[in-house]
């Protein structure tokens, strides 16, 4: 989709609202010590905020400046919160809230996990295509993983999603955490696409034991997807006060 086509989709979704941008996009990404990491979510945010034709900032909850807690210490207007957190997790359910508690700010709204999503599922789709993954082959999702019970169930619905995306069966891995590994689950000729925004640790591990496992095909991690903008845009609108829309 182009960046015309999200700016529509934010158009459309806010035909109710009032065209003034008041809002101030905050988004929040874990954070890797891999800058090339940190930059998917700047791109991420920076082609949401022209959608939306707001003031945005990029945040992280570690390994990456600036840090969320600062953020929502310091902007100066009403913010909307959107994590770059593909599951529900400990930073979701404990570190975030306890950050806008901190600042003492009842006029920052905070969004749950990204995923699982259809847009994040189109966009797998989109990279096992552009790695060379044929219709109908077998794929294994893999995610970081995490020991959240509830960060399990939003993995499992996100694998369904991509299985019904791309039209043959998903086997979900995870790289720590609950579930199983890559090596237990991949199969010779499986491709496998992973559940990750951005490269970084996680991102080496999981094409390592990818093909050590068998695996023919390994999809990039989905990154500044134009469908990943789309669904930061639409999380954005949902959070924000009524009488705030696109530019």
């Amino acid at each position: 989709m182009t960046s015309h086509g999200v700016r529509r989709v934010a158009a459309s979704a806010s035909e109710r609202r009032i065209e003034t941008p008041a809002a101030h996009l905050v988004t929040v990404a874990h954070g890797t010590r891999a800058a090339a990491g940190n930059e998917v979510a700047r791109e991420l945010t920076a082609a949401a905020a022209r959608a939306l034709g707001w003031e945005a900032t990029t945040s992280y909850v570690e390994l990456g400046a600036p840090l969320f807690a600062d953020v929502v210490s310091t902007v100066e207007t009403p913010a909307v919160a959107v994590p770059l957190l593909l599951s529900t997790g400990y930073h979701l359910r404990q570190d975030l809230p306890a950050a806008v508690a901190a600042a003492g700010r009842d006029d920052v709204r905070l969004g749950r996990a990204l995923g699982p999503d259809r847009l994040l599922a189109a966009a797998q789709v989109d990279r096992l295509r552009a790695a060379g993954a044929t219709p109908g082959q077998p794929v294994v999702m893999v995610a970081a993983g995490s020991t959240d019970p509830a960060a399990a169930a939003d993995l499992a619905a996100a694998s369904h999603l991509l299985a019904h995306a791309w039209g043959a069966p998903v086997r979900l891995a995870t790289l720590a955490g609950r579930g199983p590994r890559l090596a237990e689950v991949v199969r010779p000729g499986d491709a496998v696409s992973p559940y990750l925004l951005a490269t970084g640790h996680f991102h080496r591990k999981a094409r390592h034991d990818a093909l050590a496992a068998g695996a023919s095909v390994v999809a990039d991690v989905i990154g500044p997807h134009p469908r990943v903008v789309q669904l930061v845009v639409e999380r954005a609108l949902a959070l924000a006060p009524p009488a705030v829309g696109v530019a």
